[in-house]
C-alpha cells in the first residue's frame, strides 16, 4: 500500500557560512564555487564580517553544511573563538568547518585541529579553484554522509520511542476504553515519525449522531486545525476519501482512509505541511498503521457499545417526554447543554462524556406515573403531587445496580435532580454539594430548557426574563456556581436551542 504519491524532489541548496572580514574573499569564494553541485543540489551562500555576526547566523540556521572561519578579524584568535563555540555552546557537531588564515603562524595546524574540533585547515595562498573544489566537495559529502546515519539514528529513535508510546497507550486505553485518549496516542506517534507539526484524525459518526451535527467526528488533533478543517476544499477531500475509500495526496495535506473492519466503520487521517517522504518514514507509517489497527478495532467496538448504551438511552428519554407530552428536541438540548456546563466546570472530558449521555434519563421515573397526574393539565392536588414526587425514586429503582458508568450516572441524576440548593428539595431533602454534580448541572439545564420553550401549562419566555429568573433562583433551587457558567456562556446554550429545535 502506498500512502502518498511521489512528485518531483524538491532542490535543496547547501548552506555554506563564509566568515571573514574581508569582503573579497567572500566575493571570490562565492563566484569560484558558483557552478558547484554534489547530488545536484548546489549551493547558497551566508555572510558574517565578524565574531558577533558569525555567531548569530550559526544560532539561528541549524542546517549550515559548512563554514569557511577566517582565524584573525577582529582578534588574533576570534576564529578560534567562534570554533570553540560553536562545539562547546551550541553543541554544534555536524556543521563541517574549514579553518582559513592568511596568516598561518597565528594558529599551528596541529594545534587547532586537535584542540578546536576543525575538519580542515587551509592557507588562503594556497585555496587555488581546484583545491577549493575539492575542499568543498570533502566536507559537504563528510556532512551528508553524517546527516545520514544522523536522520537514520533519529528515525530509529523515534519509531522505537513510538512503540513504546503505543504500548504504553494501548494498556491506558484497555483500563480506560477511552477512544479519543488512544486517537490521541496513535497521532502524536504518526506526526512524530513523519517530522510534522499538524495534523487530525477523524471517524464517521455512528448510530448515536444527535442530528443537526456534522457527519465527521474529530477524535485528536494537533496544532491548529480548527480553521483547516472547516476548509470546504478538505470536506470534499474527506467526502472523496470516505466514497472511493482511497488515500490521496492534495498539495501538501494528506487525507487517508483507514477502514476498520470489525466495526464497519472508517478513520481519516489529515496530515497537513505534507512535501515529501522518505521511503523509510513510508514503509514505518505502514507498519504502524497496520500494527494498530487490531487495537483501534477493539477500541471501536468497545466505543460502539457506548454509543449504543446512549442512543438506547436518548431514544427512551424521548419515549418519557413525548408520554408526558414535552417537546421532541428537550432531552438533546438537555444533554447538550449539560456537556457544555461540564466542561465550563472543569469537568475531565471522558465525565462529561458519562454526563451528556446519562442526563436524558433524569425523568424515567415517569414511565410509572400515571396519567391522570402526569397529564394533568391544571394543578395537582396535594395527593397527586405526593404522587408525582415519588419519579425520582421510582427512576433511581429502574437504573440502580449497574455497573456501566452511563447507567451508573443516570440513576443518581434521576434519583436528585429534583433537590435544591438550599435543601428544600425531594426526595431527600439534599443540601448543596451534597448533591451530586452531575444532578446539580442536570438542574440549572432541565430549568434552562423548560423556560426558554413553550409548554402546556406556559409559553416560552424571552431570554431576558430567563436570565433574570435563573439569578433570582440561584442559591435557592440552583447552584449558583453553575448557573453563573451558564450566563457566561449564554450565547453557546442559545446556539444550542437553535440547532436542536422543537
Amino acid at each position: 500500500m502506498s500512502f502518498l504519491s511521489k512528485g518531483a524532489p524538491k532542490v535543496i541548496p547547501w548552506k555554506v557560512l563564509l566568515v571573514d572580514d574581508e569582503p573579497d574573499i567572500h566575493d571570490i569564494t562565492k563566484l569560484t564555487l558558483s557552478r558547484f553541485r554534489l547530488d545536484g543540489r548546489p549551493l547558497t551562500f551566508l555572510h558574517a564580517y565578524n565574531t558577533a555576526q558569525a555567531k548569530e547566523i550559526l544560532g539561528s540556521e541549524s542546517d549550515i553544511a559548512l563554514v569557511f572561519l577566517d582565524v584573525v578579524m577582529d582578534t588574533e584568535d576570534s576564529g578560534l573563538e567562534v570554533a570553540r563555540w560553536m562545539r562547546q555552546d551550541l553543541d554544534n557537531q555536524f556543521t563541517r568547518i574549514v579553518l582559513r588564515t592568511g596568516q598561518p603562524g597565528q594558529a599551528p595546524e596541529e594545534r587547532v585541529i586537535v584542540d578546536y574540533d576543525i575538519n580542515d585547515y587551509k592557507e588562503k595562498t594556497e585555496l587555488d579553484r581546484t583545491k577549493l573544489f575539492t575542499t568543498t566537495f570533502a566536507a559537504l559529502r563528510a556532512y551528508r554522509d553524517i546527516m545520514k546515519v544522523e536522520e537514520a539514528r533519529r528515525t530509529q529513535m523515534s519509531y522505537r520511542e513510538g512503540l513504546e508510546r503505543v504500548i504504553e497507550a494501548s494498556a491506558h486505553i484497555f483500563q480506560q476504553r477511552n477512544l479519543k485518549d488512544f486517537a490521541s496516542g496513535l497521532l502524536q506517534q504518526v506526526v512524530a515519525l513523519l517530522r510534522l507539526e499538524q495534523s487530525a484524525l477523524l471517524r464517521l459518526r455512528g448510530a448515536s449522531v444527535i442530528r443537526g451535527q456534522d457527519e465527521y467526528e474529530v477524535l485528536a488533533q494537533i496544532g491548529d486545525m480548527n480553521d483547516v478543517l472547516g476548509e470546504q476544499d478538505l470536506i470534499a477531500q474527506l467526502n472523496e476519501a470516505h466514497q472511493n475509500r482511497i488515500s490521496r495526496l492534495h498539495g501538501d495535506t494528506f487525507v487517508g482512509y483507514f477502514p476498520n473492519s470489525s466495526s464497519g466503520k472508517a478513520s481519516l487521517l489529515v496530515l497537513k505541511g505534507v512535501e515529501s517522504v522518505s521511503e523509510l518514514d513510508e514503509k514505518l507509517l505502514e507498519v504502524f498503521c497496520s500494527g494498530v489497527a487490531i487495537a483501534f478495532d477493539n477500541i471501536l467496538l468497545n466505543q460502539e457499545i457506548t454509543d449504543t448504551q446512549a442512543e438506547l438511552i436518548l431514544r427512551l428519554g424521548d419515549v418519557v417526554e413525548s408520554r408526558s407530552n414535552e417537546a421532541g428536541n428537550h432531552v438533546r438540548r438537555m444533554a447538550q447543554v449539560c456537556q457544555l456546563l461540564g466542561r465550563k466546570a472543569g469537568m475531565p472530558e471522558e465525565e462529561t462524556a458519562i454526563l451528556m449521555h446519562a442526563s436524558p434519563m433524569h425523568d424515567i421515573g415517569k414511565i410509572a406515573t400515571p396519567d391522570a397526574v402526569l397529564l394533568k393539565p391544571g394543578k395537582l392536588t396535594p395527593d397527586e403531587w405526593e404522587i408525582m414526587k415519588q419519579h425520582p425514586e421510582v427512576g433511581m429503582s429502574i437504573l440502580d445496580g449497574s455497573s456501566r458508568p452511563i447507567l451508573k450516572a443516570a440513576a443518581v441524576i434521576a434519583h436528585q435532580h429534583h433537590e435544591k440548593f438550599d435543601g428544600s428539595g425531594y426526595p431527600q431533602g439534599l443540601k448543596g454539594e451534597q448533591i451530586h454534580p452531575y444532578a446539580r448541572i442536570v438542574a440549572v439545564a432541565d430549568v434552562f430548557d423548560a423556560l426558554m420553550h413553550k409548554r402546556v401549562y406556559k409559553d416560552a419566555w424571552p431570554v431576558e426574563q430567563v436570565t433574570d429568573y435563573m439569578r433570582e433562583i440561584a442559591g435557592k433551587h440552583l447552584d449558583p456556581n453553575i448557573v453563573g457558567l451558564l450566563i457566561e456562556n449564554m450565547d453557546a446554550a442559545l446556539d444550542i436551542t437553535r440547532r436542536f429545535p422543537d
